[in-house]
């Protein structure tokens, strides 16, 4: 009996090695291959466009743009911001936008330390790419990737040199700045300071004021009551030109005088239009959210190489009153 079971154990063993050898060599022998794994469809980028400056003529032909050129990019395009220049709000939806791990942002430089803390540390640390659009921050102290807008120096040297070609090469000129001046404003006003040294008998008088109507008025009123003679007015930040311009009218015509600014203001093109301004620096906001957009999806595709620190100038030039006063 125990030979018997030692013989029938032998010849079940035989039976499974020759099917599992069987089913071996078939496996070996098959056709069957393995499913290729499919490239991942390249996820669509989405971009947000941030300013302080909400439905403003100029913010809105730099939205326009963008938003163009995102939809011809097949990108997803949101532009965030808020009104009358609230800055804590802005830095807020910088914050929010970092947080959201959105693939790029582009902004309006604020030269601020809260600012350029954002973009320095936090994006930075997200991986974030920032360009400034249309006002740009000093590239050491926030990292953005590039600049897209127009050569500030550049614009203050065309204002001062109209100034000088409609007013002649001497007279008094008041310049009116933003007391917490601004990367780009100080770089309108070295252009046209660049300029007017070297007319020795035109003579400046710089005064600062806040955003706040009545603090452009009263320093307006101050400027004005400093230099009676004055012959011109240049308004660095645009926002303050039509307040400037109804205190000026406040004593006299406004028609003697010379008065020039930029293209970035709510008012500029009415005051302009109504004569009102003698000239104005016209800038491109649609080339700049084109060309912002177009740049930012380059640098996220790898498909250009390293973004020119300097900036990509766009297009300025002088627009003379269309009425005359």
């Amino acid at each position: 009996m125990r030979k018997l079971g030692i013989a029938i154990l032998c010849f079940i063993i035989l039976i499974l090695s020759y099917f599992t050898f069987t089913s071996a060599k078939k496996a070996f022998q098959s056709d069957f291959q393995m499913p290729s794994s499919s490239a991942p469809n390249k996820e669509q980028s989405r971009l947000v466009l941030i300013t302080q400056e909400l439905e403003t003529p100029f913010w809105d032909k730099v939205s326009s743009g963008a938003i163009e050129q995102a939809e011809k990019e097949g990108a997803s395009l949101e532009v965030w911001g808020s009104y009358g220049n609230n800055k804590e709000d802005f830095l807020k939806k910088i914050e929010v936008a970092i947080h959201s791990k959105v693939d790029g942002i582009i902004v309006q430089g604020l030269d601020t330390e809260e600012f350029k803390s954002l973009t320095k540390f936090k994006a930075a640390f997200y991986g974030i790419p920032i360009i400034t659009v249309a006002n740009d921050v000093p590239v050491d102290e926030s990292l953005r990737k590039t600049y897209v807008g127009s050569d500030q120096i550049s614009a203050g040297k065309m204002i001062a040199k109209q100034l000088i070609a409609d007013m002649g090469d001497k007279g008094n000129v008041i310049i009116l700045g933003d007391s917490e001046q601004e990367y780009y404003q100080e770089q309108r006003l070295q252009g046209i300071n660049d300029i007017l040294k070297d007319y020795p008998n035109v003579q400046t008088l710089y005064g600062e004021t806040t955003d706040m109507k009545e603090q452009i008025i009263a320093s307006t009123q101050d400027l004005m009551n400093q230099q009676p003679n004055v012959d011109a007015f240049i308004a660095v930040n645009a926002t303050h030109a039509g307040t400037m311009i109804q205190e000026i009218s406040k004593r006299s015509q406004v028609e003697p005088y010379y008065i020039y600014s930029f293209d970035d203001g709510p008012e500029s093109f009415s005051l302009l239009h109504e004569g009102k301004l003698d000239g104005m620096i016209e800038q491109s906001p649609e080339k700049m959210g084109e060309l912002s957009v177009n740049l930012i999806l380059n640098w996220l595709s790898d498909e250009a190489g390293p973004l020119e620190m300097d900036g990509y100038l766009t297009d300025i030039h002088i627009v003379k009153a269309t009425k005359p006063k």
